[in-house]
C-alpha cells in the first residue's frame, strides 16, 4: 500500500489542503507534505493522529485502496448524465460522482412553452450558460432578455430570476452553476 498516495487522495477527496488537515491534526504542513511525497513512513501513532484531522479511523484508512477507483472519472457519456429535471424540463448534470464538485454543470433543454415557474428563483451563487440551439427568455430581476444561439448570460444568483422559452422550437442550453448544489 502507498500510505503517501492515498493520504493524499482522502484529503483531496475530503477537499482539504495539506495546510488545513495539518491543522485540525495538530502537525506541521511539512509532516504532511513528507507523508504524501513518501519522504518518511510514519509510525502507526503519527499516521492515527493525521487520520484524526480527516477524520478517519486506521481501519477505514488502510481498507479504502480497495473501494477507491484507480482514477477520477473524466469522461460522460450521454446515456451515463442524471436527468435532474422536472419530467418538463430536462436538467442533465455533468459530473455527478465527482468527488467535492465546486460547480453544476448542466445540459438543459426548455422545450416550446415551458418555463422554470411564476415564482422567481433566488439562491447563493453564480451562474452561466450558453445558447445551443432556439432561444431562451430569461428575467433577472425587472429586466427581461431574449437570447438566441450563441448568446450566452452569466449572473449573481441572489438576484430574482426565471427562464421562459415562449418561442416555436426546444432551447437547449449548457449552464454552469456555483455552488454545486444540483
Amino acid at each position: 500500500m502507498d500510505i503517501g498516495a492515498n493520504l493524499k487522495a482522502v484529503r483531496k477527496m475530503k477537499g482539504l489542503s495539506q495546510r488545513e488537515l495539518a491543522k485540525r491534526a495538530g502537525v506541521t504542513n511539512s509532516t504532511i507534505s513528507m507523508i504524501e511525497k513518501n519522504s518518511v513512513s510514519p509510525s502507526v501513532s503519527s499516521l492515527k493522529k493525521v487520520l484524526s484531522g480527516l477524520p478517519m479511523s486506521l481501519v477505514d484508512f488502510f481498507s479504502i485502496e480497495e473501494s477507491m477507483p484507480s482514477e477520477q472519472k473524466v469522461v460522460y457519456r450521454a446515456g451515463e448524465l442524471l436527468d435532474i429535471g422536472d419530467g418538463n424540463l430536462e436538467y442533465k448534470l455533468i459530473g455527478r460522482d465527482y468527488p467535492n464538485r465546486a460547480m453544476s454543470v448542466m445540459n438543459e433543454v426548455y422545450p416550446s412553452g415551458s418555463d422554470t415557474g411564476e415564482e422567481m428563483l433566488q439562491h447563493e451563487g453564480e451562474e452561466a450558460a450558453m445558447v445551443i440551439e432556439g432561444q431562451l427568455e430569461i428575467t433577472i430581476g425587472d429586466e427581461v432578455y431574449v437570447l438566441s444561439e450563441g448568446d450566452s448570460y452569466y449572473f449573481n444568483s441572489e438576484l430574482p430570476h426565471r427562464f421562459r422559452n415562449p418561442f416555436d422550437k426546444p432551447c437547449r442550453i449548457v449552464s454552469a452553476t456555483t455552488p454545486a448544489n444540483f
